[in-house]
């Protein structure tokens, strides 16, 4: 067994406690919706799968907290028991360290909540980019708080329109839904200067996505 996967189990022992309190207050939130089992379960598995890569686990049950309530909200408007009145947009890429993370926070910003914005990665990393932060910060944008997230389906099914940037078809497709793939530089690969490059293309795409999404939701 790895050191990495003994300190996730470790970690999970530890915090079964704060993840039963997670469970139960998402339980509150989602009366209706869904069973005190299968909150549990997406609780669970969330701080699992987050676990795997995050090399902070002090913010880990936090995180876990955001993680499952955002996939909770996923799976209950792919159902349709949560209204779906603005489009959902999902940008993935390879880590959700970079590209995907400034392509959300954009359009998050541009849209002033005539969208609702996730993003993920096929095989997500431990952490932001810094180059990607500062890149951020230096548009008024805070991504200090966000952290790397795995690609589930439930958000592939919440989503109305999904972006790949640099992931491959390791995005599964469903029927109705439209698919882009945005040819975005790596910002890992990149310094400061190369990170402010890649800010700026992508704000453009998003710019033209939101136009586009905008007159198709009038």
């Amino acid at each position: 067994m790895s050191e990495h996967r003994e300190t996730v189990l470790t970690g999970l022992k530890d915090d079964t406690a704060v993840l039963h309190r997670i469970s139960e207050d998402l339980t509150k939130k989602f009366t209706g919706i869904f069973a005190a089992e299968t909150v549990e379960r997406y609780v669970f598995e969330s701080y699992t799968a987050l676990g795997r890569t995050s090399r902070i686990h002090t913010y880990l049950a936090a995180t876990t907290a955001r993680f499952a309530a955002d996939r909770l909200k996923a799976l209950a408007q792919s159902k349709g028991a949560i209204a779906h009145d603005v489009p959902e947009v999902l940008f993935v890429c390879v880590h959700n360290a970079g590209r995907s993370q400034m392509a959300a926070a954009l359009l998050t910003k541009h849209s002033q909540g005539t969208v609702h914005v996730r993003s993920a990665g096929s095989a997500p990393g431990s952490e932001l980019e810094p180059a990607v932060v500062a890149a951020m910060a230096e548009s008024g944008i805070d991504l200090t708080e966000e952290f790397p997230k795995p690609l589930t389906d439930d958000v592939v099914r919440a989503a109305d329109v999904v972006i790949t940037m640099g992931c491959g078809d390791s995005c599964p497709v469903y029927p109705g839904k439209r698919y882009l793939d945005w040819k975005i530089e790596d910002p890992a690969e990149t310094d400061l200067a190369g990170a402010r490059e890649i800010r700026d293309e992508i704000d453009l795409l998003v710019h033209e996505l939101l136009t586009e999404l905008t007159a198709t939701n009038e």
